[in-house]
Parts: structure tokens; C-alpha cells; sequence
């Protein structure tokens, strides 16, 4: 049946404001070649967008030229205004944009762990509000936050998490209870794996797994070109995934004994310290991430080695984190002949440990999804680099039969904030841009 002529024109209008989205200002000559549409309907679809305040001319688009085919015409970008938000356990930060992503502030501030519920959420709260102002924003249209912990998949709500601190969930009500904003709330690992997707190293792949190694440790999944929560929402939850070389076995409320226990930042620090690996503390990074940073900047930059590992400190390296932080010997069989001469500096071996755990949750994830792509994402994947990637991968490629890439983050800790944008971006555009002709 084909479309009425109201729901035709619904349907080029979009079009047409999409492509102004995606390549930025046109002419009406370049939306005729880019939607296919005819020089009439064109003209008439600008004439709409115009009078509705959706776009306007921004420009000619060449000097000697005049008349309406040279005017180039644009989104009107202030028809908006967006924040992202990124939750953290020590903080909070935001970004506020206009409707076409330009940045107009970002501010943060460090929430303390002992903070009560009540401050807590009015810190966060008068963060936003203040962005919003000092960006110019009368009222923000859409609020997306980026938050650690499950969300309900029938509800779009933060579920609550053990673990996590109250107010991550009390702050998504009082955004909404302050804000005339529409609030959107998505985990952060799958927000960091849209903006992998869209602008860092996954930009050629429509099936990928991105592997956050942060404070915790998470996973996003992304199958033809969809995000895949699961029936809970609770897809990528590998923290919880049971591996060989831990002391125990996870339980439904402690991941403590699971991949958590290997790849945590806390199993980082405590792998680093059997390694004899310190580093002065950077400010806004994890110190997990700063160690993991220290060491491939080391294998990098010229000169800049240790002296050589002792016969102990390469027997801890490659083994099982206990409770207390240490290690046992239990190399595992992915270990090439190759990593005994790069086992020469506590920095190589302490990134080759590092690799060989999270090799065993990566070749988990690949055996059951068969993603062909794996990128290392969060703070600590990010400081590892290509250096952590490329070991990962070349253990990968002796446990796993099937051809996996693994690729360092090309954004790291900011892919939440750029996630939280591209969601509140695209909502809004659902809102203002889903029937124009109206």
C-alpha cells in the first residue's frame, strides 16, 4: 500500500534532516542528490523544515553565486539543548550541547564515600542545573545519563545494584523531579560501546563485544548493529562470569571469585604490587589505570624500562589472585614461547599477567558470541593501549578457534559522556525531528 502524501512527506522531511545531522550544511542541490527526491519536493521540504523552525540558511555556498540553489541551509542548532551525564562512584560529570552536539560546557564534581544519600543527589542535581546556565539553556530538552548497574529493560530504570551507592538511583528521580527534561538513564558499559561504534574503534563493525576494565568489569553487546540487553538487562554482567585461577566461585549477590576477581581494578593494583610496580597517583584516573599506563608508556618510550624481574616476581605474575590480593603459579596454556623474552622488565611482565587474565574472560565471551571484534574499553583498557591489546590478542589466538581482532579503546573513560550524548541527541530527535510537516 503505498504511503499517503502527509506520511511521504513525514518520511523525506526526516530524511532530509538526518542527512543535515550527519554531513552538516547542505544545499538544496546536495539533498536532491542525497535523498534522490526530485527539485520540487526538495524545495518544498525545505520550505517546511524552514517554517518550522527546524532549519535555516547558515551560509551560500560559493561566493559568486546567488538565488536559493546556493543557500546552504542547516539545523537550527539552539532548537535544543542536551546533557549527558556520567555517574560515577567518586563523582559525577557533565557535558551540555546544542541539538547539533557542538559543546557548550562541561563541568564535574567529586562526590566523597561519605557523603549522605540527600547531599549526594543535590550536589549532582545543582552540577547539572549549572551547566545548564552557564551553557545559556533556558530548559534543557532531554538529559541522558550514563550509570553503573543494571537497567530494567521493561521499565528503562536503574535497577538497583549491591554495591552501588544509593544515590545513583535517588539522582535519577530528582533530575527528573527538578528538571523540565526529559531524564533517559543506560548503563555506562553500553553507552561507552555506542560511542565505540559511532566515533572510536569499532566504527567499521556492526557486531562487536566492547570489554570494560575499569573499577569493576563489564561487557557490552553489540549484534548487527543493535545493542543487546537481555531479558533482565543484565547482558555483559561478566564480572560474575566463573574462571579458572580465582579461590572461589561467584555467588548471586558478591562477583567476588569471578572475573571481577581478576580483571577488578583492585586485582590490578594487587597484581601491579606483586610485581614491585608503583606510580604517583594521577588526578581523575583510577590508580589501576595509572599503573596499566605506567607500564606501556615504559615498553614505548626509549630508555624508559626497569631493571629485570626477579625469578619470584615472574612466578607470581602468571597466577591466581587469592583473597588477599596475591597470586598463585598457575600459568596458563595461551602462553607463547615469545612472552618468556618479553618477561624481562616487571613492566613486560606485569602487562603480559595482566594480559593472560583478561584473555581468559575475552576467550569466554568469543566462545559463546563469536563477535569477530573485542575492544578494551573503560580506564584501565584505555591506559593499556595497543600494548595490552596486542598481548590479549595474541593469547586469544592460542585459546580461541575462531578469528577475533582486539582493539584498545579510542575513547577510553569519555566514550560514557560521548554514549550519554549520542542517546539524549538522538531522543530528541525522535522528538522534534518524527513529524516536522505537523
Amino acid at each position: 500500500m503505498p504511503a499517503s502524501p502527509s506520511t511521504a512527506r513525514a518520511i523525506n522531511d526526516r530524511l532530509a534532516l538526518r542527512l543535515l545531522q550527519q554531513e552538516g550544511p547542505l544545499t538544496a542541490g546536495q539533498l536532491k542528490q542525497l535523498t534522490g527526491l526530485s527539485r520540487p519536493t526538495v524545495a518544498d521540504l525545505v520550505e517546511r523544515l524552514t517554517a518550522a523552525g527546524l532549519i535555516e540558511v547558515v551560509g551560500e555556498s560559493g561566493e559568486q553565486r546567488r538565488g536559493p540553489n546556493a543557500r546552504v541551509h542547516g539545523i537550527v542548532a539552539d532548537r535544543a539543548h542536551l546533557a549527558a551525564v556520567d555517574v560515577r562512584t567518586e563523582g559525577v560529570s557533565v557535558v551540555v550541547t546544542d541539538l547539533i552536539g557542538t559543546e557548550l560546557t562541561r563541568a564535574s564534581v567529586p562526590i566523597t564515600d561519605d557523603a549522605g544519600t540527600g547531599p549526594a543527589v543535590e550536589q549532582a542535581v545543582a552540577l547539572v542545573e549549572r551547566a545548564a546556565k552557564e551553557a545559556g539553556a533556558d530548559r534543557l530538552h532531554t538529559v541522558a545519563i550514563g550509570a553503573p548497574g543494571l537497567i530494567d529493560p521493561a521499565t528503562g530504570e536503574l535497577r538497583d545494584s549491591s554495591g552501588l551507592p544509593a544515590w545513583h538511583r535517588r539522582l535519577v528521580a530528582a533530575l527528573g523531579e527538578r528538571l523540565p527534561a526529559r531524564v533517559l538513564v543506560e548503563n555506562e558499559t553500553n553507552l561507552a560501546a555506542l560511542a565505540e561504534q559511532r566515533d572510536g574503534a569499532a566504527r567499521d563493525r556492526d557486531t562487536f563485544v566492547l570489554l570494560w576494565l575499569g573499577l569493576g568489569t563489564g561487557a557490552a553487546v553489540v549484534l548487527d548493529g543493535h545493542l543487546r540487553r537481555g531479558a533482565s538487562g543484565g547482558t555483559g554482567e561478566i564480572g560474575f562470569l566463573p574462571v579458572p585461577g580465582t579461590a572461589t566461585v561467584p555467588s548471586a549477590v558478591d562477583c567476588e571469585g569471578g572475573f571481577h576477581s581478576l580483571g577488578g581494578a583492585a586485582a590490578v593494583v594487587a597484581l601491579a604490587a606483586a610485581h614491585g610496580l608503583t606510580a604517583e597517583a594521577a588526578a581523575q584516573e583510577p590508580y589501576a589505570a595509572t599503573l596499566v599506563r605506567t607500564a606501556a608508556t615504559a615498553l614505548t618510550t626509549p630508555g624508559g624500562t626497569a631493571a629485570s624481574t626477579t625469578p619470584a616476581s615472574r612466578a607470581a605474575s602468571h597466577g591466581a589472585v587469592t583473597p588477599g590480593g596475591t597470586a598463585t603459579a598457575t600459568p596458563p596454556a595461551s602462553r607463547t614461547a615469545s612472552d618468556a623474552a618479553s618477561d624481562t622488565t616487571p613492566h613486560a611482565a606485569f602487562l603480559d599477567a595482566l594480559a593472560d587474565r583478561v584473555a581468559i574472560g575475552v576467550a569466554s565471551v568469543v566462545a559463546v558470541l563469536d563477535p569477530g571484534c573485542v575492544v578494551l574499553g573503560g580506564e584501565v583498557g584505555r591506559a593499556g593501549g595497543r600494548e595490552l591489546a596486542g598481548r590479549v590478542g595474541k593469547r586469544l589466538e592460542a585459546m580461541s578457534p575462531l578469528p577475533t581482532e582486539v582493539r584498545a579503546s579510542g575513547l577510553g573513560g569519555a566514550a560514557v559522556l560521548r554514549g550519554a550524548l549520542l542517546m539524549a541527541r538522538e531522543a530528541a530527535q525522535d522528538d522534534l525531528f518524527g513529524s516536522p510537516a505537523r
